[in-house]
């Protein structure tokens, strides 16, 4: 079964570097690979991609080495199942804004004993081929990235809470919905709230995930 690059690099204390794509494309998904970024971010909260189109594009990022990682739509359990049973190593999950709502997210995207996805011997355990199923449950469970998203002012004031979450791997600051959330008081207040709150999520011993257009946008 396949080691998730990312989640391993992130424990190595490595920054990582990835691409989005926001459509059915699975050539851009291997040109990302083929130029060495580490993930492909398949965005299924705002970009059209279906479920088949999402299991080709993760296909093609297996074939480049490159950690297929999906933002989905929403934080139900189905959707997390539906999306992590193509294949997906990690999920991007918007609006997350309580330590309940993060926790339950960490529970649906793994089997037991840490959580309680629904179990189907398919793509994501090698079609039970050559594993058993408690092997690929618990290596499923050991490279999953959970990543909810800090993008709501709520979120800010429940991270404490949040971070408690052992599931939870990275938290991601989104700062266009955050700052909507905040009544959209500008880029330099924005980046303030960012400022401190990416601290404490490094305080609390979680990865950070950030957007932007260059790699200096990634920096603090």
């Amino acid at each position: 079964m396949r080691t998730n690059t990312t989640k391993a690099k992130l424990h190595e204390g490595k920054v990582v570097f990835g691409g989005i794509v926001t459509r059915y494309a699975p050539d851009t998904v291997e040109i990302l690979g083929a130029l060495g970024y580490d993930f492909v971010m398949i965005d299924c909260e705002h970009g059209p991609a279906d479920l088949d189109q999402v299991e080709h594009m993760v296909r093609a990022a297996e074939s480049f080495g490159i950690t297929p990682i999906a933002r989905i739509p929403d934080h139900s359990e189905q959707t997390i199942l539906r999306f992590l049973d193509r294949g997906l190593q990690g999920i991007i999950v918007p609006h997350v804004n309580t330590g309940e709502q993060a926790a339950a997210v960490a529970r649906a995207a793994r089997y037991y004993p840490d959580g309680y996805r629904g179990v189907a011997i398919g793509r994501a355990h090698d079609y039970g081929i050559g594993v058993s199923r408690n092997e690929a449950t618990a290596w499923i469970n050991s490279q999953v990235l959970v990543i909810p998203m800090v993008e709501d002012i709520e979120a800010v004031n429940n991270l404490d809470d949040i971070l408690q979450v052992a599931g939870a791997d990275v938290l991601h600051v989104a700062p266009s919905d955050l700052g909507q959330s905040l009544g959209n008081p500008g880029a330099a207040e924005v980046r303030r709230v960012m400022s401190e709150v990416i601290p404490r999520i490094r305080a609390g011993g979680k990865f950070v995930g950030v957007g932007g257009n260059s790699p200096a946008d990634t920096a603090g």
